[in-house]
């Protein structure tokens, strides 16, 4: 998340209205990451929804360390690998992360509102855990235990980001929700692959379980709150029929769904 977010740079979203051409275009916050929906404002305030990360000695805290212990297991196998992939949140890679769940592929090309739509939401949900990150400035796993993260030319940038809530986390929240509306026969797979989309941080070693738990509830928090925005909800009714037409295609997604599957079942 730090490499990729900004919080100073967020200003107020900009019309992307639908039309022959495609999808207008949206400026960036940063290269590479598009400006959200949600002015700062009007994003959901982690700081005053999510409560505390655990004290010393709790119950929650020991839960937390049990976790990151069991998943010191998984460093090397298949499903560390599928960590590695979900931490990139760079596009055109993280378009794919859902394609499995799916059973379609999501490009630029095919599917240009879909694609831009988890662009400009992935903003928009991990701005939202930032007052709490801010506040908090939890140290990460790693900065605890001392064990190795995978993708550890992060590091340096990880350790000045608070741990809790979990960016990466409400990011790969929101998405299996919003997909979930675009594809409800598939939401099942596509709500499984969004769990585990937040637990690669907790087997990347880079986030206690409660961080994820919370990243969680601010993905879903972010998601009702562009629900109420129009620009996201035109967004959406064209990010479905896309959909529908990729599926009438029969295209298939582009990524190995049997080894991610396997990785999954680890």
């Amino acid at each position: 998340m730090a490499l990729l977010i900004s919080w100073a740079v967020l200003t107020a979203g900009c019309a992307n209205l639908a039309g022959d051409q495609g999808p207008a275009a949206v400026p960036e916050v940063r290269p590479g990451l598009l400006m959200g929906y949600l002015s700062q404002d009007a994003l959901p305030n982690s700081l005053t929804l999510v409560p505390s990360p655990p004290a010393s000695g709790s119950a929650a805290l020991a839960l937390d360390e049990e976790v990151a212990r069991n998943n010191i297991a998984l460093r090397g196998t298949p499903r560390w690998e599928l960590a590695i992939s979900d931490a990139d949140l760079h596009f055109p890679h993280a378009a794919g992360t859902f394609s499995c769940a799916l059973d379609a592929p999501i490009t630029e090309e095919s599917a240009p509102y879909l694609y831009l739509l988890l662009r400009r939401t992935l903003t928009d949900a991990g701005l939202s855990t930032y007052t709490a990150k801010n506040n908090y400035s939890r140290p990460r796993p790693f900065m605890v235990n001392n064990e190795p993260t995978c993708t550890p030319e992060d590091q340096p940038s990880l350790e000045q980001d608070g741990s809790y809530p979990s960016g990466h986390t409400a990011i790969g929240w929101a998405w299996a929700l919003i997909l979930s509306e675009i594809a409800p026969d598939r939401a099942d797979a596509i709500l499984a692959r969004g769990l585990a989309y937040g637990e690669s941080r907790n087997v990347c070693n880079v986030h206690w379980h409660s961080d994820v738990v919370q990243g969680r509830f601010m993905g879903a928090g972010t998601v009702a709150r562009l629900h109420a925005d129009p620009l996201f909800r035109a967004d959406l009714e064209a990010a479905k029929a896309e959909f529908a037409a990729i599926r009438a295609k029969g295209l298939k997604p582009e990524r190995d769904c049997a080894a991610e599957a396997a990785a999954l079942g680890t």
